[in-house]
């Protein structure tokens, strides 16, 4: 059953190895794609990366929850 769950990235490594233990490193060592030395090193590659931005929930317009007080 446990193997069962392992057989993609089993598939994975197997088809392209390098390509897999690169990200996994990349992933272990939580190496961003985006910063510039590994940047420039991937698009010298041909490799074209999305970065995911986080939103910033507390934004001026009032939508983030405010504390109050009750007398």
């Amino acid at each position: 059953m446990f193997l069962i769950e392992l057989q993609p990235a089993f598939t994975e490594l197997t088809q392209q190895p390098i390509a897999f233990l690169g990200g996994f490193v990349s992933g272990i060592l939580r190496l961003n794609l985006a910063d510039d030395p590994l940047k420039s090193w991937l698009e010298k590659q041909g490799v074209t990366t999305t970065s995911y931005t986080s939103t910033n929930t507390s934004s001026s317009n009032g939508s983030a929850p405010q504390s109050i007080s009750i007398d």
